[in-house]
């Protein structure tokens, strides 16, 4: 790839507002790039739960492939893709891609089901498994969405002024994400199949990429003048603190997100309805935040992103606060409602009161980590793609590791101490350089009150994790006899004052020593195995509270029971 020269002061000047005029058609194009990212994330999510399971290690992995292509796509497209080619056409292009590898993908999952069926292992060889037969299908169209920011901010110069531009286009794509989220869980895959939602998001894709080709023709380009790669070497080095912040910033938002939507689920319902709500106000919440950060990344001011670090302490303590206790204790009666979608309401006013205020701020971390990162030089689209791909790393890391190692290691409620600790330590990286001695003082108080939230942060009351939104209609609820949390679940054994014993799997009541309950339980072993005439093996879909499973133990001719929760 050619390396251009240093610019001259005029030309810098003219990079930095020349795409003013064409912000609004370059937003709508965002917003419908958006859309269909999301379409195709709820169903590819499901398409591949149907081939590789859909236990939380299967989520984890799925979403750590999808985020590792489009980091892959925001550091590669830089290197590969010549800064002289109009960033309009290489963007249509990857549009065009990403249709294309949509629908392929449709019809490859079905293919690669039968062979994942048929050497599919347990333990890391499974895991193993699901992360290539996830790889060969998710990385091909993710590497070309990741591509897609870092194609156009070679617009745009490499200077706060300059990349604040991005951030209302990263706002622009958020809001499309918003409403694709929410057509593709309360519409296209409640009226329709996923194959009508992938067509519908791919047709989204072409039309982009058709007006993108269009104004490409309209709209001369000339390319932003870089210095040369070894010429600011040096400031890439100078850059590792922003790129370490941003990268826990995003480790803390997929945290964050893996334990609220886990909480949230639970008092709500766990429905694709919910999943899509919690989803929506996240990317919501993400898009304000960008549009905010923009604004306030023309300062190029290292200190703006530190800052905003330190305000995510206290908004993830707010969230801990609303999620143990200030939700659970509505006084809302969910059976009182005469449609679904009054309970709907409810539901999107909740997830605003506890995510929304996270969200926005680390909406804002990315353009202000792009406005700390940029300096006069630097090629805008490398900017992006590190600063993004910094981002993407860390997001991976905390999905994977909040959902499969802390949750279960030591709670949710440690698990949020640990995120303000982290949003702390990240804000300190970028305050330690930036802020001066009188500063310092403000610095150590609010590190101070962090620490104080981290101690407050309260459990969630156990009756919230047994009875779910129908918490406040039990009126004997008894006492806890065992709460523990897992990959998947989280489970409650209660005892009511009268001595029945009931148990409790994320906010439903799974079994109890009820007679008429236990009755039921034993019935629907004993049915089958005294209808068949000589039944050898049974295969059990859902443990329970092995209620079920055990009265087969009784029949001597059932040689072999096999139980699965899947």
């Amino acid at each position: 790839m050619s390396t251009p020269q240093v610019s001259s002061p005029a030309a810098i000047s003219a990079g930095s507002s020349h795409l003013r005029p064409f912000l609004p058609v370059l937003l709508l194009l965002f917003v419908g790039s958006g859309c269909a990212a999301l379409i195709y994330e709820i169903v590819w999510l499901q398409l591949l739960q149907l081939a590789v399971g859909s236990s939380a290690v299967s989520l984890g992995v799925l979403l750590g492939t999808y985020m590792a292509g489009m980091c892959l796509g925001s550091l590669l497209l830089p290197r590969f893709v010549s800064a002289d080619q109009h960033p309009l056409r290489v963007y249509a292009k990857l549009e065009l891609g990403i249709g294309i590898f949509a629908v392929v993908v449709l019809f490859l999952i079905p293919m690669l089901d039968a062979l994942y069926a048929a050497i599919a292992r347990h333990g890391f060889e499974g895991v193993f498994l699901r992360a290539v037969v996830a790889a060969i299908c998710l990385l091909p169209p993710t590497f070309l969405m990741g591509a897609s920011l870092p194609a156009i901010a070679r617009w745009v110069e490499a200077t706060p002024q300059g990349v604040s531009w991005l951030g209302f286009l990263y706002g622009g794509n958020i809001a499309g994400a918003v409403f694709g989220c929410l057509f593709a869980g309360f519409y296209l895959l409640r009226v329709f199949d996923m194959a009508v939602a992938t067509y519908a998001a791919a047709a989204i894709n072409i039309v982009v990429a058709i007006f993108a080709f269009l104004l490409a023709k309209k709209v001369p380009y000339k390319p932003i003048e870089t210095a040369p790669e070894a010429s600011y070497a040096p400031a890439i080095s100078g850059k590792g603190d922003v790129y370490l912040t941003i990268a826990i910033s995003g480790m803390c938002a997929l945290g964050a997100e893996v334990i609220w939507t886990r909480l949230l689920s639970v008092m709500i319902g766990a429905t694709v309805y919910t999943f899509s709500i919690i989803l929506a106000v996240f990317l919501v919440g993400l898009g304000l935040g960008s549009a905010w950060g923009s604004i306030m990344a023309r300062s190029g001011s290292r200190a703006a992103l530190g800052w905003c670090q330190l305000a995510l302490a206290g908004s993830i303590a707010w969230a801990a606060y609303a999620l143990s206790d200030s939700i659970p204790y509505w006084p809302i009666n969910p059976l009182l409602a005469t449609s679904p979608w009054f309970n709907f309401q409810i539901d999107i006013v909740r997830c605003l009161w506890a995510i929304l205020p996270s969200a926005i701020l680390w909406g804002a971390s990315f353009p202000l980590a792009l406005a700390a990162a940029a300096s006069k030089g630097d090629d805008p689209g490398k900017l992006v793609g590190r600063t993004y791909a910094a981002n993407t790393v860390g997001a991976i890391l905390g999905s994977i590791a909040f959902s499969i190692v802390f949750i279960p290691w030591i709670g949710s409620q440690n698990s949020q101490r640990v995120l303000i600790g982290l949003s702390v330590l990240s804000a300190l990286l970028m305050l330690m350089r930036s802020v001066t001695t009188k500063q310092w003082i403000a610095v150590t108080a609010a590190t101070a009150v962090a620490i104080i939230l981290i101690v407050k942060v309260d459990e969630v009351p156990w009756m919230a994790i047994g009875y779910g939104r129908r918490m406040l209609t039990v009126t004997d609820a008894g006492k806890p006899l065992f709460r523990g949390e897992g990959m998947n679940s989280s489970v409650i054994v209660s005892q009511l004052n009268s001595g029945q014993i009931y148990f409790h799997v994320s906010g439903k009541v799974e079994a109890s020593t009820e007679p008429f309950d236990m009755r039921l339980q034993r019935m629907l072993g004993h049915l089958p195995a005294l209808i068949h005439p000589d039944p050898k093996s049974v295969l059990i879909v859902g443990f329970g509270a092995g209620v079920t499973a055990g009265t087969f133990v009784v029949h001597p001719e059932v040689q072999r029971i096999v139980i699965t929760t899947c």
